[in-house]
């Protein structure tokens, strides 16, 4: 005989609760999907300004970096700034694995743009061979760095830092075509950088695994610019005291 007493039916409204913010969550994938596909778009156009420097002489650079700031950065940092203000409206960790690498790219594409003597400000000029800051780009990007106390859009260290990686793979190979292009003082500058920036890398205690693994592979790139100078030097292009700076 069926029992009269209270029924064990499961609340309706769990799974009503469910089913909004699975739906939410729908949509916050959907529209982040929208933005950094728009913001890949212009990276790769940044990108493929930037791959002319590979044929271009460091003297006839400036209007390749004027093109790269105009209809390369520029665009990338507008963006930024429309994923910045959506994804602030969300738990930071929840959902930046959708941007990080991305921003991983616009941060290398600046980088670049700033070392090889573009991105100057009135106050400071372009030079190359400079290396912005994570403040100057975050500055640059109009988007905080490294937050701490609060949950919002910001650039990271660890993206930071996985973009100096790329910038010295970037810069190894210029490195190579700028023998072939004349500009051996270009290689040198590019030498010194990158042992440089590995030497200071060793300073830093990595608690990323893939962080430390893509900081570990520049010793690859070091290798790959030093038999450059190593070749350049035994053909007497370059004075042996440079090589040794």
């Amino acid at each position: 005989m069926a029992s009269d007493g209270p029924s064990n039916v499961i609340d309706p409204s769990i799974f009503e609760y469910l089913k909004s913010h699975g739906e939410e969550e729908i949509e916050v994938g959907d529209k982040l999907h929208q933005i950094t596909s728009a913001l890949n778009r212009h990276i790769s156009t940044c990108q493929g300004f930037l791959s002319r420097i590979h044929s271009t002489p460091s003297s006839k650079l400036s209007p390749l970096l004027k093109q790269v700031e105009d209809d390369g950065i520029k665009p990338e940092v507008e963006k930024v700034g429309e994923l910045a203000q959506f994804a602030s409206n969300y738990p930071y960790y929840k959902y930046n694995h959708k941007w990080t690498r991305s921003i991983q790219n616009v941060v290398t594409t600046i980088l670049l743009t700033g070392w090889l003597g573009g991105l100057g400000t009135e106050s400071r000029p372009g030079e190359v061979g400079r290396l912005l800051t994570i403040e100057e780009v975050g500055e640059l990007l109009k988007v905080p760095v490294n937050l701490k106390d609060k949950d919002a859009f910001h650039i990271t260290i660890e993206e930071y830092i996985l973009a100096l990686t790329e910038l010295t793979e970037e810069l190894s190979r210029l490195s190579m075509n700028s023998v072939t292009m004349g500009d051996i003082d270009l290689t040198v500058r590019i030498s010194s950088f990158i042992k440089d920036l590995f030497a200071g890398f060793q300073l830093l205690n990595l608690k990323n695994d893939i962080v430390r693994k893509r900081v570990d592979a520049v010793k690859y790139h070091v290798k790959k610019v030093e038999d450059v100078i190593y070749d350049l030097t035994l053909r007497n292009l370059i004075p042996k005291s440079e090589t040794s700076s």
